[in-house]
Formats: C-alpha cells, sequence, structure tokens
C-alpha cells in the first residue's frame, strides 16, 4: 500500500525573491508541502487574550496556504469567528467575511471588524467589551474544499463574588440565578472564573450555580460543615441538577465600569426609598452589588460605612483590613437585608459615564 506521506515544515530564515511560498512577514517562511494532506493551516498566535470590560481586544488567527494547491483568484476565501457555549454544545454567529461581503450578527454589531495586517490575518478585533463577551472564539478559514479552524479565549479582568436574594440562601433556580447576576450588573460565573477565585483565596460554603449550569463552592480552609476538615482544599462539585426544580445560590462575575462608585454624604442615616431618591437626587443611581464588588476588588475602594444598596442589602468595602472594620481579611462585609422602612443606613450610589 502507498504510504501516505505529510510533510509540514515550519522555519524561520529569510525569503529570498526566487521563493514561490507564501510569506507572512518579510522574515518569516511558512513552508507547507501536501501530498494528500492538509494545504490549508490556521494558527492563533496566543491561546488566551486578556482584557477588561470597556476596553478593546484583537483575537489573533493567521493563515497558511499551500500555493500550489489554490491558484490565484480559483477560490475566494472566507473567514468565520463563531463563540462556543459553554457547553460546547453550540456555536453562535459572531462574524463572517468573503471577499467585500462581511456579515455581523448580534449583540457585536457594530464593534467587530478583521484586523486585516496582512493577507493571512483573519484576526478578530472586538471593541467596547461587554461582560458577554467573555469565552472561547473560534476562527475557521475556508477556502474551496479546505478548511481549519482555532481556538482563542478571551478572558476578563474582574471579580467572583457568591450572591443569593432577600429570600435567603437555596433559593434560586437556574435561570433565576442568571437573572439575578444580570440585575447586579454581573454574569453568572464560568467554572473557569471561579477556579482563578479560589486560587486568589476565594472561601465560601455555601454552594451556587455556574454558568455550565453546574453546582460548585470554592473552600480554601477545610473545615465540618463545608465537606470535612480532613479534605483538601479545593473547588467542591455538586455536579449538574435540575435547571428548573433545583435550587441554590449563584456565583457571579464582573469587570471594571464605566463610572464613578462613591458612598454619598448625607446630614441623616436613611430607609431605603429614601436612599434611592438620594441618590437620585445626586444626579446618580443607587449601587449595585457588582458595582461595590468590582470597586472594592478592581479600585481598593475601602470604606468602614454600611450602606444599603439596589437589591435592598446593606454592606461596606474593606481593603485596608482594620479594627472594627473587617480586621481579619480584606472583603465586602454584608450585613444583611434590613427591614426597608425601619432600618436607617448610609447608601451607595453609582454615577455612570456617558
Amino acid at each position: 500500500m502507498r504510504r501516505l506521506l505529510l510533510l509540514v515544515l515550519i522555519s524561520i530564515c529569510w525569503a529570498d525573491h526566487h521563493s514561490d511560498t507564501y510569506t507572512p512577514n518579510q522574515d518569516r517562511v511558512i513552508h507547507i508541502q501536501a501530498e494528500n494532506g492538509p494545504r490549508l493551516l490556521v494558527q492563533a498566535e496566543q491561546a488566551k487574550v486578556f482584557s477588561h470590560r470597556g476596553g478593546n481586544v484583537t483575537l489573533p488567527c493567521k493563515f497558511y496556504r499551500n500555493p500550489t494547491a489554490f491558484p490565484s483568484g480559483l477560490h475566494k476565501i472566507r473567514i468565520k469567528w463563531t463563540k462556543l457555549t459553554s457547553d460546547y454544545l453550540k456555536e453562535v454567529d459572531v462574524f463572517v467575511s468573503m471577499g467585500y461581503h462581511k456579515k455581523t450578527y448580534g449583540g457585536y454589531q457594530g464593534r467587530v471588524f478583521l484586523r486585516g495586517g496582512s493577507d493571512n490575518d483573519a484576526s478578530l478585533v472586538i471593541t467596547d467589551l461587554t461582560l458577554e463577551d467573555y469565552g472561547r472564539y473560534k476562527c475557521e478559514v475556508i477556502e474551496g474544499l479546505e478548511d481549519d479552524t482555532a481556538v482563542v479565549a478571551l478572558d476578563l479582568q474582574g471579580v467572583v463574588f457568591p450572591y443569593f436574594p432577600r429570600l435567603g440562601r437555596y433559593n434560586l433556580n437556574f435561570l433565576e440565578a442568571r437573572q439575578a447576576c444580570l440585575d447586579q450588573d454581573a454574569m453568572i460565573a464560568s467554572f473557569d472564573q471561579l477556579y482563578e477565585a479560589w486560587r486568589g483565596g476565594l472561601d465560601w460554603c455555601n454552594a451556587g450555580w455556574l454558568s455550565d449550569g453546574s453546582v460548585q463552592y470554592p473552600i480554601t480552609r477545610p473545615r465540618e460543615p463545608c465537606g470535612g476538615q480532613n479534605t483538601v482544599p479545593g473547588v467542591r462539585n455538586y455536579g449538574f441538577w435540575d435547571k428548573e426544580k433545583s435550587r441554590y445560590d449563584v456565583f457571579c462575575f464582573t469587570s471594571n465600569f464605566n463610572g464613578r462608585f462613591y458612598y454619598l454624604i448625607h446630614p441623616t442615616k436613611l430607609t431605603y426609598d429614601e436612599a434611592v431618591q438620594a441618590c437620585l437626587n445626586d444626579g446618580a443611581q443607587i449601587a449595585k452589588v457588582g458595582q461595590i464588588f468590582a470597586a472594592w476588588k478592581l479600585l481598593g475602594y475601602d470604606r468602614c460605612d454600611a450602606g444599603w444598596l439596589a437589591d435592598g442589602s446593606v454592606r461596606y468595602p474593606i481593603s485596608r483590613p482594620r479594627r472594627r472594620c473587617s480586621p481579619t481579611e480584606a472583603a465586602v462585609r454584608f450585613v444583611g437585608f434590613p427591614d426597608k422602612k425601619h432600618k436607617l443606613y448610609g447608601v451607595y450610589c453609582f454615577r455612570a459615564y456617558n
């Protein structure tokens, strides 16, 4: 039986003017020789890129062709970008380009375009990043009957925080959990985000939903009520549960915001309704839970005054632990969900920048 021969040789060298290989830049030559093998190669220079909400990012992707397999002008090159869902079962269309024809989908409209740094550059630029842009993206290049793909992960700077509503712990099904995060200027966290938060010291003994439908919780200090004192630290996994009937807390993720978070200086303490109105009178809105966590984690915001937030909870952020103000650790301290009509506190406001 005839042996198949596949040779892909990638070398770094100076290309002379007699070479008929494709040259992505002046000092790099990619040789692709194929017999019954791939004639189109797609590569991502980085497997993961980092940015933050409101920023811009480039998802790197380049393709290399065997010039003898694709006579000039015979086929138009089609470049397609999709986003992979957290369970990898579906792909969401982002951007398609073929020649002069280009199409953008959904919430990416007006925010994405090809970088076009060279003839073989399929890199995608995403501007004004949102929380929902976080995830893994697939770059697919098609020419004739040949195609190849590469995957790039987009990670966002931010903070993971556990959340439960006024009703108390273990009261959210999956859809309610996802909405609860959105209501607090956040999104439901992924396992990767929770894992990174655990590596950063997050310890929480209540199980919460994650974006893939699993229920987990992070433990840095093993103890009896939280999986056992003799167990190793880690992210505990409850597995996958019924998204409609099962009820847990949720882990949310948020990132940088475009605005000002602040404690409103007011001559008196306020009920919840008075707090909402006081922020409005100051040209702002009462702040959300995601905003207090972002200010604390990403800006180092520190204030030893308990204040109302939009969900009716009362909290205060401490980045410098001290006596009477979270003496043992930096944290967003949770006072509770007090009676809105009779309990009096300060208020945290948020004023968005246009």
